[in-house]
């Protein structure tokens, strides 16, 4: 079967996603979803405070956390994204359009495996300590290969941001696209890829950032997979109590 085009990849990436958006309202799992993505961010902040103490690295850790897999609804940059498919194809360098396949494909991934982990979340006691019931959650959504394909493909991305920042007359050009841009309804996709740019170009060598993405990623996948059951919720009630933002134990959360 020949490869997609990077415009239809894109759009088959997109349309998974609005799939599994309509699936989830229709099933009254969006507010697990939520639950979900906000109990995943703040292991995120926790897992990388380190990098977001320092100044340069700090802006990477914040693309990664709000623009990759943070809460935020990102149907606005997914509707731009599937608007301007061929035009990314046509007017940029192949490399650019495959970093929006990449994050597309990223983008796809997570909610399949958060839809996943949240449908799994919902068949638990919801008295369930919120560790517990993470892990075990986990675990019965399975589907470790896409796990791997995740962190795969992030470690792509990362990489080709971090080449193409080195290519002054693009980031030029892309700053030059802000009116046009927002006039046409595309600031949401103007924001991201400015953000990806400025955030690497802080970076400069994204090596050790990308590297410790990897081994950490790594262990907290073989953990919340293969780890003794307390041995994993510790850790996980470590991560959570360590994060800046609201508990994870807190009465609100949905059920």
């Amino acid at each position: 079967m020949p490869a997609l085009s990077p415009a239809s990849a894109i759009r088959a990436n997109l349309e998974r996603v609005a799939t599994l958006r309509a699936q989830a309202a229709l099933a009254g799992e969006h507010e697990a979803v939520t639950t979900i993505k906000h109990l995943q961010a703040r292991r995120f902040e926790a897992t990388y405070a380190d990098f977001a103490a320092v100044p340069a690295s700090r802006p990477a850790v914040r693309f990664f956390l709000e623009e990759l897999y943070g809460e935020h609804d990102f149907s606005r940059r997914d509707e731009q994204f599937g608007r301007i498919a061929g035009a990314l194809e046509r007017l940029f360098p192949a490399a650019v359009a495959q970093l929006a396949v990449d994050l597309t494909e990223t983008h796809a991934l997570t909610e399949v495996l958060d839809h996943a982990l949240a449908r799994a979340w919902l068949g638990m006691a919801a008295d369930m300590r919120p560790s517990e019931r993470y892990v075990r959650a986990w675990r019965a959504a399975g589907d470790r290969s896409d796990r791997d394909r995740q962190l795969t493909v992030v470690q792509h991305m990362g990489r080709e941001l971090q080449r193409l920042t080195r290519m002054r007359s693009l980031r030029m050009g892309l700053r030059m696209m802000r009116k046009p841009a927002q006039a046409a309804g595309l600031d949401a996709l103007q924001h991201f890829l400015e953000s990806g740019f400025d955030a690497f170009a802080a970076l400069g060598d994204a090596q050790a950032f990308l590297a410790s993405i990897a081994q950490r990623e790594r262990q907290w996948i073989d953990l919340l997979f293969d780890a003794p059951l307390e041995e994993a919720c510790r850790a996980l009630d470590k991560e959570w109590q360590s994060a800046r933002s609201p508990d994870p134990g807190n009465p609100t959360m949905p059920t």
